[in-house]
């Protein structure tokens, strides 16, 4: 069965982020793409120049809409903006209960512009992070999570992942996917937590300005993927190789003068010729 997979974010105009990149993420991983619009951007690959609010009653009614008619296998949960489109988010997948929930917390753009009201962290935390099978932030976002400094080494982001697992609830396999973007180096190394087994996923840094909406791109892949994964590990592993391949592959683009996208049809469309 071909899964239905819903991204609850905003929009970015560019197409390198936010509900565009997840959609097309979706297609290229075999998924049905939805899209609940939760907040809308001025945004290309330099800047955010504005941000304009949903109303939260609008965006539950999209959901309960969406919900009412469509079998939704996955939600990929990107940017939310305010406190209460974050509240109302929790309330309705609350309701609705999705099989699979993957949470990307997201808070500064690649450009460095903020995303996410300082209020909105505390419905974050305590109203979806509990709802989520996995949770995706970086380390600048985890330590906003947690109170504290961001990690900058390997030994200081297990003790992270062990922090951020508390944060998610008891029952079921749930799991913290804790990027390392962030680090020194040129390894790249992510970790898997689910409060008992603690999994490294190697990788190594590529050379390219073009790493625009990798977070975005990255949850929405482990969404398309969990309906078919025998486990999460194994979607993660799936998810963090193909986004490799489409950042290694974004230079075949030619999108913005500032951090450009990732390439999320390199497997699909035919290489441009030199």
């Amino acid at each position: 069965m071909i899964p239905n997979t819903l991204s609850i974010a905003g929009v970015d105009p560019s197409g390198g982020a936010g509900v565009l990149a997840d959609v097309k993420t979706m297609s290229a991983l075999g998924a049905y793409g939805m899209a609940v619009i939760a907040a809308l951007t001025a945004q290309n690959t330099r800047a955010v120049t504005g941000i304009s609010p949903v109303p939260p009653e609008f965006v539950a009614a999209q959901i309960d809409t969406l919900f009412a008619d469509v079998r939704v296998d996955a939600v990929k949960i990107g940017m939310l903006g305010q406190a209460g489109v974050t509240r109302v988010v929790a309330d309705r997948l609350e309701y609705w209960k999705p099989a699979h929930l993957v949470l990307d917390p997201v808070m500064v753009a690649k450009s460095g512009d903020h995303l996410l009201e300082r209020q909105a962290v505390v419905a974050l935390r305590e109203g979806l992070i509990p709802l989520a099978t996995v949770i995706t932030p970086n380390l600048p976002e985890a330590g906003v999570l947690l109170g504290q400094s961001p990690a900058d080494n390997l030994k200081d982001m297990r003790r992270v992942a062990e922090r951020l697992r508390r944060l998610l609830a008891d029952d079921g396999e749930r799991w913290v996917f804790l990027k390392g973007g962030h680090l020194p180096g040129d390894d790249t190394i992510d970790l898997l937590h689910d409060g008992d087994r603690l999994i490294e996923l190697p990788g190594r840094r590529i050379d390219t300005p073009n790493t625009h909406g990798t977070g975005c791109t990255l949850s929405a892949a482990m969404a398309a993927l969990l309906p078919r994964a025998p486990d999460v590990p194994e979607a993660a592993r799936h998810a963090k190789a193909w986004l490799e391949r489409a950042i290694a592959a974004a230079g075949q683009l030619q999108v913005g003068s500032g951090h450009g996208p990732v390439h999320h049809f390199h497997a699909l469309w035919p290489k441009p010729q030199d």
